[in-house]
């Protein structure tokens, strides 16, 4: 079926065939269509420039505030004695985390940008698809001609009409013979034409009640099926057997009906006009497909589009969402399961051309046969880190951490072995391909920019943030990429930099290590330690966060200032980055005076800064309502989806609650070896930090926009009475076109929600030909479970 047929366009029903030059023009507008299609782009804004050119002077910063009690004196002798012994490091920069740089030849290996590549072979795709139905002269018709064939189309259109007209006439006079005048025979032969004039009729009644007491039936079983989905006690879905028995039956009345449809036409004339009214109707006016219908995405990505940073490095979502689906990377695989997806992935699930072209082995990948294979240097760079800084306390004191600028992620991914939840975030454009690369290990990350709005986290809530092989300007612009940090960062938490400021000695280096220094005494940061690793041949310079107010209220003329009382710092959905710095907590009940229980203690204990006086998301005191949801998902994913519908854990690695409330879906799978993203929607009580509280990950969503991840990210989607809500909002199918693309072929998505949207999402499952395992229904809740197949259709539309 083709998509965006000019109008006027006719097309025979069954074998039904008109003119030659009804042919020509169906094939040309076709071309046109698809011409059409494939022509469109999507453009991006550029990327918001900040009008702050604040640098800081050492001297004359600290001039201004002397009662500063920071040792800047030993702040100076750590740096000094660090680079006295430094000059081994030059030339010899290599990051054991995410380098990119050749130890033998200093040649630099950037990913290349893949768009070009992908253009051309979604071109290759469509003119392959094109050539099957349309041939050469069709092709090379200009729009003159196309006008000049729609004006003959319409002659012939009125030629038909008029053809009709006296076919129907000559009827009519046949009724009229002359007889002989006899009485009697007159009388015969006016019963013979009044019974050979109400045959056609009769048929029409016919098929009338066909369709009547077809529609009944469909109105009976639907009547049936709401019956049983009130029933107090579940019931099942229909079997996929059932299902395509049901759809063969229907299919073979639809036969009988259309045959009879032909004969009534065929008996009258040979007009095309119903069959392409009834395809019209299938289609709004902007040329979309019905509710149930769907079509590849043709976007220059391709297979690796992500919407919302689709050519753009900000962020800026469209403003309908996309109701297309992503198509699969050639040669796509089912992905490697945990844990040996961390030491190597699929090449061809990852659709970048520049990585399958790697010849030479690098420090953190390297392609080996259908495999890119990652190695294991980051185990001695975690050891390094504990060693340099034994407060840090790997998985006990340090549980949630944002790894910044992440590579293929090695880093995280290690860390997860000693009870460390890793966020790792990368801008697309900075690391092409390198945050998908993570996810198809199994990591945490997102794709996100840093580069104008805040991060889509809540403030304090990392333990730690690490940025190696750092080429951030955290000193440019007044320090306000740095200051993001200082929001995101727990009152007493690690900052972990390196980078060649920190054991350059380049004058630029230097400069940059002056700055960030006047910088980061402003705001009254501890430099813990600078350190090296011999053999990693890097040096790494450990900050922390102060966890009173001390150093602050002593500084006379704060710069950067403090920010303004109505700024919540927890406020980050599309809110501008702030040249400005919070004060930190200190009152004893407020979140972040305290630093968290130790893991695993810390999942299950309610945060003591929770206010039993103000009532919970359940109607209980907040307190209780915690206790009472982490109890509750324990016994549902026990009882519920591993007992009821039967649902297998052992092969999943990346999952997200699409609608987390306190995280306690999360906190029950804490024992698995996998990782839950917690989406909290920002619409919703702003539950997130409760959720970092216990040592898991999040980030604020609105699901009527595209997720910053790329396509196929998860392995399991759970959304708990999210639809029904989501609904009131946006289009329900553009929720499923997204669900869709950031989920994995063979990959799960499990429901709860009201019965008459579990019906509704059914329908889309099947529609997305996904296997629909189990649905469980009583008069208040529904359950459903659904599997995304490797299907994709075969046409192409324009989001």
């Amino acid at each position: 079926m083709a998509i965006g047929k000019s109008r006027g366009n006719k097309r025979p029903p069954g074998g039904l065939c008109s003119s030659s030059v009804t042919t020509v023009v169906v094939t040309t507008v076709c071309v046109l269509g698809i011409w059409m299609l494939t022509s469109n782009s999507i453009t991006s804004s550029s990327k918001t420039t900040i009008p702050i050119t604040t640098s800081y002077d050492v001297s004359s910063f600290l001039e201004s505030n002397r009662k500063i009690p920071v040792d800047r004196t030993s702040q100076d002798k750590l740096h000094v004695d660090f680079l006295s012994n430094a000059s081994v490091y030059e030339d010899k920069r290599i990051d054991v985390v995410a380098s990119h740089d050749d130890q033998e030849t200093g040649q630099s290996y950037k990913l290349d940008d893949d768009r070009d590549w992908l253009a051309e072979t979604e071109s290759e795709r469509v003119n392959e698809s094109t050539n099957n139905v349309v041939d050469d002269d069709a092709e090379s018709l200009n729009d003159s001609d196309v006008g000049k064939q729609e004006a003959e189309e319409q002659q012939e259109d009125a030629k038909e009409e008029q053809d009709i007209e006296t076919s129907t006439s000559e009827i009519e006079d046949n009724t009229n013979i002359k007889t002989s005048t006899d009485e009697e025979r007159k009388h015969k032969t006016q019963k013979i034409e009044a019974a050979d004039d109400q045959e056609p009729d009769t048929t029409n009644q016919e098929d009338t009640q066909i369709d009547t007491s077809s529609d009944l039936e469909d109105q009976q079983e639907e009547e049936q099926e709401k019956e049983q989905h009130e029933d107090d006690g579940p019931i099942e879905s229909h079997s996929i057997a059932a299902e395509t028995k049901e759809r063969v039956e229907n299919q073979e009345a639809q036969d009988v009906r259309t045959k009879m449809e032909q004969a009534k036409i065929k008996s009258i004339t040979s007009n095309t006009t119903i069959a392409a009214s009834e395809t019209a109707s299938k289609h709004d006016v902007n040329g979309y497909m019905d509710s149930y219908e769907w079509g590849l995405c043709n976007v220059t990505d391709g297979a690796g589009y992500i919407p919302c940073l689709d050519k753009s490095v900000t962020r800026q979502c469209p403003n309908e969402p996309p109701m297309c689906l992503v198509p699969l990377p050639k040669a796509y695989k089912t992905p490697i399961s945990w844990p040996q997806s961390r030491d190597k992935i699929w090449l061809h699930n990852i659709p970048n051309k520049a990585l399958s072209e790697f010849k030479g082995n690098q420090n953190w990948v390297k392609v080996t046969g259908e495999f890119i294979t990652f190695l294991k240097g980051a185990l001695h760079y975690i050891h390094f880190l504990d060693q340099a800084v034994p407060g840090i306390a790997w998985g006990k004191h340090t549980r949630v951490v944002l790894d910044i600028g992440c590579g293929v992620s090695n880093f995280g991914g290690y860390l997860f072995d000693k009870d460390v939840l890793t966020m790792s975030f990368a801008s697309k454009d900075d690391q092409d391909s390198q945050v998908q690369i993570a996810l198809e290990r199994g990591m945490p990350a997102i794709s996100a920019a840093m580069d104008t709005q805040r991060l889509p986290f809540p403030s304090r809530v990392f333990d730690l943030v690490h940025c190696v092989r750092c080429k951030v300007p955290w000193h440019k612009d007044g320090g306000i990429l740095l200051l993001e940090v200082n929001r995101l960062l727990r009152p007493g938490g690690y900052f972990v930099w390196s980078a060649s400021p920190v054991y350059g000695t380049l004058e630029q280096d230097i400069q940059i290590w002056r700055e960030m220094s006047a910088l980061t005494v402003a705001m009254c940061w501890e430099l813990v330690t600078i350190k090296k690793d011999k053999l990693n041949v890097i040096g790494v310079a450990v900050y922390r966060k102060p966890d009173s107010n001390e150093c602050y209220d002593l500084i006379k003329r704060p710069t950067p200032p403090f920010c303004k009382q109505d700024d919540d710092p927890n406020f980050s959905w599309y809110v501008p980055l702030q040249t400005c710095m919070h004060k930190v907590p200190s009152g004893e009940t407020e979140r972040g005076s305290h630093w968290p229980e130790e893991w695993p203690s810390r999942v299950e204990k309610a945060p003591y800064w929770l206010n039993n006086s103000e009532t919970g998301i359940y109607g209980k005191p907040t307190s209780d309502d915690f206790i009472q949801d982490y109890e509750h998902w324990k016994r549902v994913i026990t009882k519920g989806y591993m007992s009821n519908l039967g649902i297998n854990l052992s092969n999943v690695r990346n999952v997200m609650d699409m609608r987390a409330v306190y995280g306690g879906f999360g906190a029950a799978l804490k024992d698995l070896k996998l990782w839950v993203m917690n989406v909290v929607n920002i619409d919703s009580p702003d539950t997130l930090p409760t959720i970092f509280e216990r040592g898991l990950v999040g980030i604020y969503h609105d699901w009527c926009e595209s997720f910053s991840t790329y396509p196929r990210s998860y392995d399991l989607l759970h959304a708990d009475h999210l639809f029904s809500k989501v609904k009131l909002k946006c289009k329900i199918k553009g929720v499923f076109a997204e669900i869709d693309r950031i989920l994995r072929p063979g990959g799960l998505l499990i429901a709860r929600d009201k019965p008459s949207m579990i019906m509704e999402m059914e329908k889309f499952m099947r529609s997305l030909n996904w296997e629909v395992n189990l649905t469980v229904m009583n008069k208040q809740d529904g359950v459903i479970s659904g599997r995304k197949s490797f299907w994709r259709p075969s046409i192409y539309v324009t989001p």
